[in-house]
């Protein structure tokens, strides 16, 4: 019997473009802060002086969502690549990225299952 062979379908355009995409910012993040899996970002207000001004505060994580040590121009360099990278963002609301994944997403706190009951 003769059974037709089953060929694994070429990525979409799309698909490819996006690994590729998440691989370079990967290999970036990684030059940046060795480590680094995760990028949060969250838009905080400070007073200054008596003015409001808009600042961002970057953690930079590694596979295990543990902290990755980095000086203020590594945090600064990593939101500047997501900056540049997703420009269409809303970077008003917290924000996560995760370099294997390659999504960005807005960052919602999330209460353990534990203290729902």
């Amino acid at each position: 019997m003769n059974t037709p062979e089953r060929t694994a379908a070429a990525p979409s355009a799309d698909a490819e473009k996006h690994a590729t995409r998440t691989a370079v910012i990967a290999r970036q993040l990684d030059q940046i802060a060795p480590g680094t899996v995760r990028v949060r970002t969250a838009p905080v207000r400070t007073d200054r002086d008596g003015e409001q001004q808009l600042t961002t505060w970057v953690a930079l994580a590694d596979a295990l969502d543990g902290p990755v040590k980095a000086d203020r121009d590594a945090h600064r360099a990593a939101r500047g690549l997501l900056l540049r990278m997703f420009p269409a963002a809303d970077w008003t609301r917290p924000q996560v990225y995760d370099a294997i994944t390659g999504a960005l997403a807005v960052d919602t706190p999330v209460m353990p299952e534990e203290l729902r009951r």
